[in-house]
């Protein structure tokens, strides 16, 4: 590991100062991405500011319903919040589904939302990687690739976003708040993170010395149901091939609303708009379900060693959103 400085902020402005004079510094938080990426030597930050210990490790109600979400809330007093397992399990299930008891009591809700892609050519400093280095090339394609995108992704890149929480998050709309040298602002998590096009070393649209400061998750209708329903090798401590994030309204056997956020298929949380259009105002029925799910899959472009994602994609929605529909009858 490099040497490096470090400064434990403040507050927010501080932490925000600090790193607007450190244009190769990061911010610090639990630390379970950004220091694995240090000791490969993927990541070489000169400053950490250390922004743990800040005024954001805690869930508020506001006034509309809307919980607030500090950004320090650690992934494991988010998913044993009563009032995220009674009004969005889907957000509980994700967070639980993701690495280890261990690891979700360090992660942090603005961490998790930052992890860097997991794909080994991205972590291996002996190949070549766009991400890494633009314009050195993109070897998964031709080379390992059965984790890596169907959807979205470009030459340049191919590797997928790992984050569960960031898919329910999406399905539940969602908004990221921050603030930096420029002042605050709030970014639908739909359009925080992004498609690689031809900057994949470019995750986010957050600027040098943006802080994630926390994330508002608007109340859902009474009748509505979410559920995360997460496909991979092993049953815990794995990546997922496919999962899915569901939020359904059923009345009287009939789609009132559907949002669906898909993971593990692209560089960002996937959201299933071309599905979510198919599904309202029509039966809530297993065909109705897979023709929405195969419009969504209609743009999937996979390669050769990860074609098997398609099918799964669309098996595991129409899985969920019959669960989700028998739930609710």
């Amino acid at each position: 590991m490099r040497p490096f400085r470090y400064e434990r902020a403040g507050d927010v402005s501080e932490a925000v100062a600090l790193l607007a004079r450190a244009p190769h510094g990061a911010f610090l938080a639990g630390g379970t991405n950004l220091v694995d990426l240090m000791k490969l030597g993927v990541a070489t930050p000169d400053l950490l500011v250390d922004v743990r210990r800040l005024a954001c490790d805690r869930i508020e109600e506001l006034p509309d319903g809307t919980l607030r979400i500090g950004a320090t809330v650690s992934n494991s007093d988010l998913a044993a919040d009563r009032r995220i397992r009674r009004r969005a399990p889907v957000l509980s299930q994700a967070v639980l589904s993701g690495a280890s008891g261990q690891l979700r009591n360090l992660a942090t809700t603005g961490g998790n939302l930052l992890q860097r892609t997991r794909c080994p050519y991205f972590q291996d400093l002996t190949t070549p990687c766009n991400k890494r280095e633009p314009g050195s090339g993109c070897p998964a394609r031709d080379g390992h690739h059965r984790d890596h995108a169907i959807l979205g992704w470009s030459p340049a890149c191919v590797a997928t976003h790992p984050s569960d929480m960031a898919v329910a998050l999406a399905a539940l709309d969602a908004v990221v708040r921050t603030l930096g040298p420029d002042g605050e602002r709030v970014v639908p998590l739909t359009e925080l993170h992004r498609l690689p096009g031809e900057e994949p070393e470019r995750d986010t649209v957050l600027r040098h010395g943006e802080l994630i400061t926390a994330v508002d998750v608007p109340p859902l209708a009474e009748t509505a149901g979410s559920a995360y329903r997460k496909v991979r090798d092993r049953a815990s401590y794995a990546f997922a091939l496919v999962s899915v994030a569901a939020v359904l309204v059923v009345a009287d056997g009939v789609v009132r609303e559907a949002r669906i956020a898909l993971g593990g298929v692209a560089h960002k949380p996937w959201r299933a708009t071309a599905a979510e259009q198919a599904l309202r105002g029509a039966p809530a029925t297993a065909e109705r379900f897979r023709a929405a799910a195969e419009a969504e899959l209609s743009a999937a472009r996979p390669l050769a060693g990860n074609a098997f994602k398609v099918p799964l994609a669309r098996n595991t929605v129409v899985e969920t959103l019959l669960a989700l529909a028998g739930e609710r009858r």
